[in-house]
């Protein structure tokens, strides 16, 4: 029976080119790298059509790289070469194996953990039993009349403007959630929040969930420990901003018309 490999070297993800250019991820009947015996292959959730999928780590670059039709690809990167359902896929399989890798012993007695399901673990000693967990957030695009609020948080590696987010807090719901990064953030508050959709992030296990807002009142005072630059801008003057397979452009998109 053949099955989808997704195989991860640190944050790269085993790709094959197929003989129209394209590109995705290596299907057989066995590995396609050498697995050694300690190996953790984990079974992941099927494709919508069935096929199997199995996805583990290797210490090296694969020998098998050295061929021409295949390479190792940052999973970014690979949202730009993989057809949509395989990137997705390789998110949650990037996902489930840095929780595998994090959680090898139990955190109430430090005894080994076992996989009890594809998707949870029972410690060997006392029992408890963990599932993967998620890192919510929520992002939001804040408009006021025909400006919206983008800024530039110091943790950027590149220069571009995205929109206001942060971590959702125990206890709160996601519009509280929203209004309070606002406000943190920038020193502004909003009102009429809305939801507008969700995303998958695995870098390294996060889930975003962005909204859109109103401006109600307040200067921009910027939260100067997160954020480095902000302000107002209209649509025929925006900064760089975030990628394609962001929920950050996805909202901006929809703001304009998807004319960027």
């Amino acid at each position: 029976m053949k099955r989808y490999y997704f195989v991860f070297c640190k944050e790269d993800l085993l790709l094959e080119q197929t003989a129209d250019g394209n590109y995705t991820i290596p299907l057989g009947e066995e590995p396609p790298t050498e697995v050694k015996p300690w190996t953790h292959q984990m079974t992941i959730t099927p494709m919508d059509d069935g096929t199997e999928v199995i996805a583990y780590r290797v210490d090296d670059v694969p020998a098998i790289v050295r061929e021409e039709a295949y390479e190792m690809c940052p999973l970014r990167q690979s949202y730009y070469k993989l057809p949509r359902q395989l990137y997705l896929k390789a998110g949650k399989c990037q996902e489930l194996l840095y929780w595998d890798q994090n959680t090898r012993f139990c955190g109430v007695c430090g005894s080994p953990m076992r996989m009890d399901t594809i998707i949870s673990k029972k410690c060997t000693e006392c029992g408890k039993e963990i599932w993967p967990q998620l890192a919510t957030a929520v992002i939001v695009l804040i408009h006021r009349g025909d400006e919206v609020l983008l800024v530039r948080a110091k943790n950027f590696k590149r220069d571009f403007y995205g929109l206001v987010a942060g971590f959702v807090e125990t206890g709160e719901t996601l519009e509280e959630a929203v209004a309070r990064e606002t406000l943190e953030e920038t020193g502004i508050t909003i009102t009429n929040i809305r939801y507008f959709g969700s995303q998958p992030w695995p870098y390294p296990c996060g889930l975003m969930v962005g909204f859109n807002a109103d401006y109600v009142s307040g200067e921009i005072h910027l939260q100067k420990s997160e954020i480095a630059k902000g302000g107002w801008f209209r649509r025929d003057n925006l900064p760089n901003i975030p990628e394609k397979l962001s929920i950050a452009r996805m909202l901006l998109d929809a703001w304009t018309g998807d004319l960027l």
